[in-house]
């Protein structure tokens, strides 16, 4: 499958599910959704009932949103389209065999979920093991999880100063990543090549220098922030330039040292399948 079709579809059980980027997600359709979990030989048909069981009689809010979509004579359709989220909840709705595996898994993430906020620590280890599935070595993972808890903090710091919004916090991000690395986050993810509709974390990306200097931006606005405690988002700012302008200095400093930049435009798994892919000539 080349890249154009693997931007409009995706396999599942055989079965190709159309999808759309709509709103900076994925919509997958419902009907194609349908058919792979069924086995109506009409699932359009199926999906109205649905439609009329689950949200008219019961006076549900629709989940659905109608997106153009190609069709098998190359024309594009309004087609019943919904985002990753819904789409669980559609399979949740549906009577089948084929969906009872997607069930079982969907309670045992629910599961997981509730006993981690129980236990944070089972989280920290969940989020290892996905990164050691995906490839990352032991020490990037370590330096991943504490920047995670240091990116927390921080973000406390910001509730406990009167922010709430996800907004302010993006602003002021990209104020301390500006102040560290020259670049906002977004700028970052487009130096190293990185897609916005993957949705890849720019972090998850970035080589152990680079979470080095990311956490110590973050570390030093948070102890800022705390010492001062600012309430305008004006003196908000002022404190991200600061805190990132330690670990910008840092950074520099290390660059001098080092005679190289540490800002890399590899993303970190592209630069670990190339060190893997050299020759062994011992």
């Amino acid at each position: 499958m080349n890249d154009s079709q693997n931007n409009k579809l995706v396999l599942f059980k055989s079965k190709k599910i159309r999808r759309v980027w709509h709103n900076d997600e994925w919509f997958y359709s419902v009907v194609d959704i349908i058919e792979a979990l069924t086995d109506s030989p009409a699932p359009r048909q199926y999906w109205g009932k649905v439609k009329q069981r689950e949200f008219a009689d019961l006076q549900l809010s629709p989940i659905w949103v109608q997106l153009k979509l190609e069709s098998v004579d190359s024309k594009k359709y309004d087609t019943d389209c919904v985002n990753t989220k819904d789409a669980f909840r559609l399979i949740q709705s549906i009577p089948s065999k084929k969906a009872e595996p997607f069930k079982m898994w969907l309670a045992e993430v629910g599961k997981e979920r509730l006993d981690e906020i129980e236990n944070p620590e089972l989280a920290q280890e969940r989020m290892k093991v996905i990164y050691e599935q995906k490839g990352y070595s032991k020490d990037w993972i370590d330096k991943r999880l504490r920047g995670i808890a240091i990116r927390q903090n921080l973000t406390d710091e910001w509730k406990d100063r009167g922010l709430t919004h996800e907004k302010d916090y993006a602003i002021l991000t990209a104020e301390i990543s500006k102040a560290t690395f020259g670049m906002t986050p977004s700028e970052y993810k487009k130096y190293k090549n990185i897609p916005d509709r993957t949705k890849a974390n720019l972090r998850d990306n970035m080589t152990d220098l680079e979470l080095i200097f990311t956490m110590l931006g973050e570390k030093m606005t948070t102890e800022i922030s705390n010492k001062e405690k600012p309430k305008a988002m004006i003196e908000h700012k002022k404190v991200a330039r600061r805190g990132g302008s330690v670990a910008g200095n840092a950074r520099k400093q290390a660059e001098r040292e080092l005679g190289r930049s540490v800002v890399s435009n590899d993303n970190y798994l592209q630069d670990t399948k190339k060190q893997l892919k050299k020759p062994n000539h011992n």
